[in-house]
C-alpha cells in the first residue's frame, strides 16, 4: 500500500551512538524473487521480503497478469508460478510500475516475450520523466512493439511478440538492462548472448544459476551470459538478506560522528554490490565485514563500523557499477571530508529518480560546499565536519529516496535546518529508515 505523502525537518545534530541494528531487506533481490518466482513452475516461497511501495507495486502488477501470490506472514509470501509465457491479461489493462525503475525494466524484459499480451504501462511522476529509450530498443529486437512510435518516456503502450527470437547483446553498465534481456530471454526461440565487459549487479544470474538447462556463464575477461529459450524454471526459496544499500546510509552517519560505532547485522554482500565499502575501505576507514556466508547464491554477513579520520575520495568508472546506489551518500561524505574528491564515470546518474548530480550540487551548495561538474565527472571540495546550525536545506520534491535518505544525513551531521519534501518516497526502498534514525537518537519533525 502507497504511503501517504509527509514533509520532513531535522531539528538538530545527531549526538554520539553505539548501537547494533538491522536494515530493510533487499530490493533488488526481492523485486527478483517474485518476477522470476512468477514465470517458475510450481509454488516458490520468498521469506524477509522488502515490504515497501516498489515492491507492493511488483505484487500488484503481477496480481494484474494473473499471477496468485499469498501472504503467509509478515515478510513471507508464497508464489503459484505457472511457467514462462503464462501471464494472462485482458486487451489494454494499465500497469502502473510506481516509482520503480528496476520493476518497469525487468517486467517489460518479460512481458515483450510473453506471447498475446496488449498492455498499457505507466509510472509514477518521477518514473514517467525517466528515459527508457535502450530498453525499448533492445526489447524491439526481439519483436515487441511500443506506441507511440519514437516515443521513450511513460505512458506507452506494448504489445508483446508471439514470436520471440534470441539476440546478441553486448552489456553496459545497467544491470537493469542486462536482467531485462535475460528475463525476454528465457521465452524467446534458441538462444540469447549477452556479452559483458565490465561486471554489473548479478541477482538475476544467481536466481536462476540452480537452472543448468536455462543459463550459462562463462568468466573470461570478456564474461559471457548464455540463456537457452523456451526451458522449465524451477520453483525457487529465498531468504533475502538486509540491503547493503540502505545500510551505507546508516555507515556514513558512523563514520563522520566521532565516537561511533555499529553493527549492522545480515546485509547482502554479493560482490558486485560492495563497491562503496571497498572504496571506503581501500582508504583505511574502519569497516569491517565479518561472519561472511553464502545461502541462495548470495554472499551475506554482519558490517562492523567505528567513526574515524576521513580523506577525499577518488572514484573512478569501477566503482559507479558495484555502488551506483551510493553516490548522493557518497557525495556527503566528500562534503564532509577536508580536501578534494573526485568521481568518474558518472554520466548515468543524471537518469535515475532524479538528475542526482545536479541536485547533489544545488543541496551541498545550500551548506556552503562547492562542487564543479563535468560530463562525466564530479569534484567536491569538502570542508571537513561543518557546523552549519545557522543554515537551512531545502530539498523539493525529487521523488528521489536516495537523495531524501541523503539530505537527512547531511542534515543531522550539520545541524542544519534540513526541510525535506514528500519524504514518504523513502518507502519504496526502505520503511524502516526513520525509525532506526530515531533509535540513534536523530532528532526530526514530520509534518502531513
Amino acid at each position: 500500500m502507497l504511503q501517504k505523502s509527509f514533509n520532513l525537518t531535522t531539528k538538530s545534530q545527531i549526538q554520539p551512538f553505539q548501537k547494533t541494528i538491522e536494515v530493510d531487506p533487499d530490493k533488488s533481490i526481492s523485486i527478483r524473487s517474485f518476477l522470476i518466482s512468477s514465470i517458475s513452475h510450481n509454488i516458490s516461497e520468498i521469506k524477509n521480503v522488502l515490504e515497501s511501495d516498489d515492491v507492493f507495486s511488483t505484487i500488484e502488477c503481477l496480481k494484474k497478469l494473473g499471477v496468485k501470490i499469498v501472504k503467509l506472514k509478515s515478510k513471507t509470501y508464497r508464489i503459484y508460478g505457472k511457467g514462462l509465457g503464462s501471464y494472462t491479461a485482458k486487451k489494454n489493462i494499465e500497469l502502473n510500475f510506481g516509482n520503480s525503475g528496476t520493476l518497469a525494466r525487468l517486467l517489460i524484459g518479460i512481458l515483450s516475450t510473453t506471447p498475446n499480451l496488449e498492455i498499457k504501462i505507466r509510472g509514477d511522476k518521477s518514473l514517467n520523466k525517466r528515459n527508457m529509450g535502450k530498453l525499448i530498443k533492445l526489447m524491439s529486437e526481439f519483436g515487441a512493439i511500443f506506441k507511440p512510435k519514437d516515443k521513450f518516456f511513460f505512458p506507452l503502450k506494448m504489445i508483446s511478440t508471439d514470436m520471440p527470437i534470441g539476440i546478441k547483446y553486448k552489456s553496459g553498465i545497467s544491470a537493469q538492462l542486462k536482467s531485462a534481456v535475460i528475463l525476454a530471454g528465457l521465452n524467446a526461440y534458441g538462444n540469447t548472448e549477452i556479452l559483458e565487459k565490465l561486471k554489473s549487479r548479478d541477482h538475476t544470474e544467481n536466481m536462476l544459476m540452480k537452472n543448468s538447462r536455462v543459463i550459462a556463464i562463462k568468466k573470461k575477461k570478456i564474461r559471457e551470459i548464455k540463456i537457452f529459450g523456451k526451458n522449465f524454471l524451477k520453483p525457487i526459496n529465498i531468504n533475502v538478506p538486509g540491503d547493503p544499500s540502505s545500510a551505507a546510509f546508516f555507515t556514513t552517519l558512523t563514520l563522520l560522528n566521532k565516537n561511533s560505532k555499529i553493527k549492522i547485522k545480515n546485509v547482502g554482500l554479493n560482490p558486485t554490490r560492495i563497491g562503496f565499502y571497498e572504496l571506503l575501505k581501500k582508504q583505511g576507514l574502519k569497516i569491517y565485514l565479518l561472519n561472511k556466508r553464502k545461502l541462495n547464491n548470495e554472499i551475506r554477513g554482519d558490517i562492523l563500523v567505528k567513526s574515524c579520520k576521513m580523506k577525499p575520495i577518488n572514484a573512478n568508472q569501477n566503482f559507479y557499477v558495484k555502488s551506483t546506489d551510493e553516490y548522493p551518500i557518497l557525495f556527503v561524505i566528500a562534503a564532509l571530508t577536508k580536501g578534494v574528491s573526485v568521481f568518474k564515470g558518472i554520466h548515468d546518474l543524471a537518469n535515475k529518480e532524479s538528475d542526482r548530480i545536479k541536485e547533489m550540487q544545488k543541496i551541498l551548495k545550500q551548506v556552503g560546499v562547492k562542487t564543479i561538474s563535468k560530463k562525466n565527472e564530479l569534484k567536491i571540495f569538502g570542508k571537513g565536519i561543518i557546523n552549519a546550525k545557522n543554515k537551512i536545506i531545502r530539498v523539493p520534491n525529487l521523488g528521489d529516496h536516495r537523495i531524501c535518505m541523503s539530505s537527512f544525513v547531511l542534515g543531522i551531521l550539520t545541524g542544519a535546518k534540513t526541510k525535506i519534501k514528500n519524504f514518504e518516497t523513502v518507502y519504496t526502498s526502505s520503511p524502516s529508515f526513520l525509525k532506526l534514525m530515531k533509535d540513534l537518537g536523530a532528532n526530526f519533525e514530520i509534518q502531513k
